[in-house]
């Protein structure tokens, strides 16, 4: 192998080793991270913006933990128990007493000889019993075909608890740069407009290299990974800038409630000028500062106590 052929293959693995590193410039770019809740490792449902998210890649939040609780086993409707309020003390005696008669038959006293009874007295007990039996037998063979017949369909629904009505967003898809969906949880105009300025504000703090700016904005976990890359980069001797960050389009994908949290999570499409440039030699390495980037990503906040909504995950379209 020439010299020359050596140093191609150096330069080629050197540029394979900081492709990570300036790959995460933007904040969030190229990066899945965050939690979601009880919903981290489920994929938001896609959106009009944003086809599919990509996979948590780092998260805080225990895949064990955001597992949904399995429900306990429930006692079949047709299954009674041995000791149901349903076996009345009358069928277990009838049952012991035809019990008794059937064992006299066997062991020969007649039906009714292990009463000691004889003659007509005898013989009507007998008869008495017998018919008893008879109607046991018929009561039971005629519940067991009630019970495997088919049920009739009933003209209303009086006798059936109600659904609820799913909640319908109160901003609609026509308005502003957000299409409006249905949640579990409502949310307002107000809600919306948080998520855009949250998006200029977050890009704003990543270029000042903010830190303290990025705590308040985001959940300590999102924080965290932010100064991690911050720092991965100033290791380098590089800055990343976001500059004219405009949000083109944004769709809900859900919004929903796990006790005194809200989450919502939606999709954000913006463009903005997105570049890195060496501090020593003041060059741009990445990206260019005249020509607009268009991003797709999957933004989740969350808020407690119908408090201000915070940055807790990015996944990437």
């Amino acid at each position: 192998m020439t010299s020359r052929a050596k140093f191609l293959i150096c330069l080629l693995a050197l540029g394979i080793a900081l492709a990570p590193s300036l790959a995460e410039a933007r904040a969030g770019k190229g990066f899945s991270g965050g939690s979601r809740g009880q919903r981290t490792y489920q994929a938001p449902p896609p959106t009009q913006s944003a086809p599919a998210a990509k996979p948590m890649e780092r998260s805080a939040t225990p895949e064990q933990a955001a597992r949904p609780q399995q429900a306990a086993p429930q006692t079949q409707p047709g299954m009674a128990s041995p000791l149901s309020p349903g076996r009345s003390f009358f069928s277990g005696m009838m049952g012991g007493l035809i019990g008794a008669g059937i064992a006299g038959m066997l062991f020969g006293g007649g039906f009714g000889g292990g009463m000691g009874a004889g003659g007509f007295l005898g013989g009507l007990l007998q008869v008495a019993l017998l018919g008893g039996l008879a109607w046991l037998l018929f009561s039971f063979f005629k519940r067991r075909s009630q019970q495997n017949a088919p049920q009739p369909a009933m003209a209303g629904a009086g006798n059936l608890p109600s659904l609820p009505e799913p909640i319908v967003l109160n901003r609609e898809a026509s308005t502003g740069v957000f299409g409006g969906a249905s949640a579990q949880l409502a949310l307002e105009a107000t809600d919306f407009d948080a998520f855009e300025q949250s998006l200029n504000s977050v890009q704003s703090a990543w270029s000042r290299r903010d830190r303290e700016g990025l705590a308040l904005l985001t959940t300590e976990e999102m924080g965290g990974y932010f100064a991690q890359h911050l720092g991965d980069l100033e290791g380098r001797g590089l800055e990343n800038h976001i500059d004219s960050v405009k949000l083109e389009k944004g769709d809900l994908s859900e919004a929903w409630s796990e006790g005194t949290s809200d989450f919502a999570t939606v999709s954000l499409r913006f463009s903005a000028l997105d570049y890195t440039y060496d501090k020593a030699s003041g060059k741009i390495v990445e990206g260019s500062d005249r020509e607009r980037i268009e991003a797709v990503e999957y933004w989740t906040f969350v808020r407690e106590n119908n408090g201000a909504w915070k940055l807790s995950a990015i996944q990437q379209a």
